[in-house]
């Protein structure tokens, strides 16, 4: 077996990704019920999809999300996701298969190399804050006050693209972010988290953590990409990071709307 590295960008595989694709389809469209408007606004070039995270790590918003970009840009296109660094470090026969789907460590160093060769970058800036909230905040985009995403595009002169999803977030019913829980485990010192979510989630009932896989409820999700957000020169990251989620933000009223 090759030597395993988690910001390896050679192991993403186009067949293992065409295989996987029309299942995933199946499920996006017969389980969730997901539609999707926007594609209008795929860009040709590199770019940085920045997303909205629903419903924990295995929240179906990822699998949604990429099933749409897949089918649109093709298995081929140079598409990688940044991802977090458990299943990347710490639970490496995961990482190496989320590896064949594009995926790399969440870092600044992986994006820049990405877009530098003409690749395109699905981030979730949010991370645990917003996959973790309450269930009452589901209706909540939250990216501040991480910046980060602004950073990478605005060094690299690349459009942002915003994915908003809306419903992914009632896929399970969160109780309690755990906040003072992740303090207590020190979570953010070995695991880069500061949430330890309690969960009302198929098959488990109560699920407790923030790495527990579940089934989705099956609430049907919409799926909104946003024109293309193009970050100045000198652009000031935290107002830009401000704009870009405001905009997230009245997409999903829209879609909660609906």
């Amino acid at each position: 077996m090759t030597r395993y590295h988690p910001d390896d960008l050679d192991r993403r595989s186009p067949d293992f990704i065409a295989s996987l694709l029309p299942a995933m389809e199946a499920l996006s469209r017969h389980y969730l019920r997901l539609h999707t408007e926007g594609l209008e606004h795929l860009p040709q070039g590199p770019a940085l999809f920045v997303a909205n995270h629903n419903g924990g790590i295995f929240g179906p918003d990822l699998l949604c999300t990429l099933s749409v970009l897949w089918r649109a840009l093709g298995p081929a296109s140079p598409l990688f996701a940044l991802a977090h660094d458990f299943p990347m470090r710490q639970f490496t026969p995961l990482g190496r298969l989320l590896q064949k789907l594009g995926a790399v460590s969440a870092n600044r160093g992986n994006a820049n190399r990405i877009l530098a060769a003409g690749g395109k970058v699905l981030v979730y800036p949010g991370g645990d804050l917003e996959a973790y909230r309450h269930s009452s905040r589901r209706n909540e985009v939250i990216l501040l006050p991480r910046t980060g995403f602004i950073e990478v595009a605005r060094a690299n002169g690349v459009p942002i693209i915003p994915v908003v999803v809306q419903g992914a977030h009632r896929c399970a019913y969160i109780f309690t972010e755990g906040k003072a829980i992740a303090r207590f485990l020190r979570l953010q010192q070995w695991a880069r988290l500061e949430r330890f979510p309690v969960a009302f989630a198929l098959p488990w009932g109560v699920a407790l953590g923030p790495w527990l896989p579940y089934l989705p409820l099956p609430f049907p999700l919409r799926l909104r990409l946003l024109p293309p957000v193009h970050i100045a020169a000198d652009a000031d990251p935290l107002q830009a990071a401000r704009h870009v989620q405001g905009l997230m933000q009245q997409a999903l009223n829209e879609m909660a709307a609906l």
